[in-house]
């Protein structure tokens, strides 16, 4: 992915297409200096299968700060079916999102 997300929203759902995909370069370049890891392995990453938006704070094109609460479902190797929640941070720095850190939310 070439193209800078102008939102936080914008940001998630471009990661969740490269989790998706598998492609780790874009994950790594997505996540912000302070916070990301030295290496990202996605060989046992499950299969992605949607996205849902649950809240949204902030994270306009003109903000500096956002939240991005969202439920995010996969398949695992035994096809059960799983659901990731998590309410992530986000951070602009340059006119450029970044994915800070998140928390699962639990049931």
């Amino acid at each position: 992915m070439t193209d800078q997300p102008a939102t936080a929203e914008g940001l998630m759902r471009s990661r969740f297409a490269a989790f998706r995909s598998g492609d780790a370069g874009w994950l790594v370049a997505t996540w912000h200096p302070s916070t990301r890891p030295d290496d990202l392995d996605l060989s046992d990453n499950p299969r992605w299968r949607g996205l849902q938006i649950v809240d949204v704070v902030d994270g306009a094109a003109t903000d500096t700060t956002g939240v991005v609460e969202f439920r995010a479902t996969y398949l695992d190797d035994d096809g059960a079916l799983g659901v990731l929640h998590e309410r992530s941070r986000f951070v602009r720095e340059d006119g450029r999102w970044y994915y800070v850190d998140g928390d699962i939310q639990l049931p």
